[in-house]
């Protein structure tokens, strides 16, 4: 096993560990991993982090369904949405960019680069919210109800981030939930987290049309990313999800730095 298959095995921990304390946030380094942790190409990479955010987000959402915890009704108003945007982004749009993207003389941008670019910009966004770690003030929206309408458009924008660089965007989805679903804090994490699952899964089924997974190397890092979760679940009543929250924000940021770095190299 190399260095950087070595690391990223060991990140898929860390991808569980996250999510498990946190409620999300962990997903974010799943493309990263895959490209440059196994050398796998970012269009398929993005193919992986579905289906690994997928399965391991389903794990999770399992305890907050059994809790009580998810609000169906806005799952569906922002959910459905939402997969059709994530399913036509995977099975039309992301097949259908240009490569490159654009060419002006010898200067091109392929559509790989392109797709880590974006990818890195959403990360900075990410550890952004997650550094500043303010929580939207929980109650009623506004007027007192769920504004489902807004709710529906916004899931049709966060089905288009998931399908186009293959991460749950939970850092999105939980803001939303409070401010618009007027939805408690816990509560909207564990809605994200269903959204997020299941989001991936029909994304995951606008790629196979078109991808062959290797298996073999899928459930393993699935696997560890489960375990990862549970062990999350359980550190979860010993440190303070707050804190952990900010210095992973920092972390992510390093790495979208990295990526950025190392793609204008």
């Amino acid at each position: 096993m190399t260095g950087g298959a070595f690391f990223g095995y060991a990140a898929a921990l860390l991808v569980g560990l996250v999510i498990g304390l946190a409620g999300g946030g962990g997903s974010i380094l799943t493309v990263p991993i895959f490209v440059y942790g196994f050398g796998i190409s970012p269009l398929l990479a993005t193919t992986y982090s579905l289906f690994v955010v997928g399965v391991t987000s389903m794990v999770g959402s399992v305890n907050h369904l059994w809790q009580g915890r998810v609000d169906l009704r806005t799952t569906l108003a922002f959910a459905l949405p939402s997969f059709l945007s994530v399913y036509l982004s995977r099975r039309f749009l992301v097949p259908a960019l240009p490569d490159p993207i654009f060419r002006f003389g010898d200067t091109y941008l392929a559509k790989e680069d392109a797709i880590l670019f974006f990818f890195a910009f959403v990360m900075v966004m990410a550890a952004r919210a997650m550094i500043r770690n303010q929580k939207p003030e929980q109650g009623e929206a506004r007027d007192g109800r769920p504004r489902y309408g807004t709710l529906a458009l916004d899931g049709l924008a966060v089905g288009l981030l998931t399908g186009t660089i293959g991460a749950g965007g939970g850092f999105l989805i939980v803001p939303m939930l409070v401010l618009l679903a007027g939805l408690p804090i816990h509560r909207a994490v564990a809605t994200s987290v269903l959204i997020i699952a299941v989001n991936s899964f029909v994304g995951l089924l606008g790629d196979l049309q078109h991808t062959r997974l290797n298996w073999d190397f899928l459930l393993p890092f699935t696997g560890l990313s489960i375990v990862g979760i549970f062990l999350g679940m359980y550190l979860a009543r010993f440190v303070a999800p707050d804190q952990l929250k900010k210095g992973f924000g920092w972390f992510v940021l390093a790495v979208a730095g990295y990526i950025i770095l190392k793609e204008l190299i």
